[in-house]
């Protein structure tokens, strides 16, 4: 993988929140590319309860500062970045006052999901794609991990298909096992289809539960990885029917030379 280009774009990464399946990957497969002399980036939300000071997040003047549309309203980017110690790997942080600095991810102390975690989606996805714009960086894969990042296979193949700079770059979504029970904002769909996106092209979102999400990533991803041991028996049924080439769910030990194996498929 010498040389590869590979972005990681995830909803949580160790060491910066609290390990759990999908934190862990994030943290445990980049660094596993980048042993392997690829080069990598990794991005995520800076939620309120990431320590900045602890962590030495700090902006970059010179990605921050750009307006994202979301639902007709203009959102602020600012853009943080840290290096993960000892790991030689620099982390990008997508920030906006009004949907990350709350102290907590996806849902409030009571577990109540916030209201707009379907907004802050589809700004976290036009957050990642503008800045790896800006820094003319071109990967060879776009790997995504958690469902707050969903959005992103999603907007790649409508609202940034004629972007130059992606052509020939691929998308994998790692599919993990089931993180909430409730539906996000049922306005959803007409947020993203205020971008252009056709109603068919993203209809499971009429109803934007958890699976339905996770569904229209996969419709819009090149590869899929089953990256949990705990994904329901009928979204694994839709990613074997799906037509996408999958990876079955490696463990621990066997990930390493299973998700390399799979990158290669795509060319690399």
């Amino acid at each position: 993988m010498k040389d590869k280009r590979i972005l990681y774009v995830s909803s949580e990464v160790v060491p910066y929140l609290a390990e759990n399946e999908v934190s862990l990957m994030s943290y445990d497969v980049p660094k596993m590319i980048n042993d392997q002399g690829g080069q990598i980036r990794i991005f995520m939300p800076r939620y309120g309860n990431i320590n900045e000071r602890r962590h030495q997040l700090h902006e970059v003047i010179r990605l921050s500062g750009m307006n994202l549309v979301v639902n007709d309203l203009d959102m602020p980017l600012i853009i943080k970045v840290a290096s993960i110690p000892k790991e030689r790997i620099q982390v990008y942080f997508i920030d906006n006052d009004e949907y990350f600095k709350r102290k907590a991810t996806f849902a409030d102390e009571e577990g109540v999901l916030y209201p707009d975690n379907d907004e802050r989606a589809i700004f976290f996805a036009k957050g990642v794609v503008e800045t790896v714009k800006k820094l003319n960086w071109v990967p060879d894969i776009i790997h995504v991990h958690g469902w707050l990042a969903a959005m992103l296979p999603i907007y790649m193949k409508h609202y940034y298909k004629h972007e130059a700079l992606f052509s020939e770059t691929k998308i994998i979504t790692s599919v993990y096992g089931q993180s909430f029970d409730e539906n996000l904002d049922l306005e959803m769909i007409n947020k993203v289809k205020f971008d252009g996106v056709p109603h068919e092209s993203v209809s499971d979102l009429e109803v934007p539960n958890y699976e339905n999400v996770l569904k229209a990533s996969i419709l819009h991803s090149d590869g899929v990885i089953i990256a949990s041991e705990n994904v329901s028996p009928s979204l694994t049924k839709f990613i074997e029917s799906s037509g996408k080439p999958f990876l079955p769910f490696a463990g621990k030990d066997g990930f390493a030379d299973a998700y390399t194996n799979f990158y290669r498929t795509f060319g690399l």
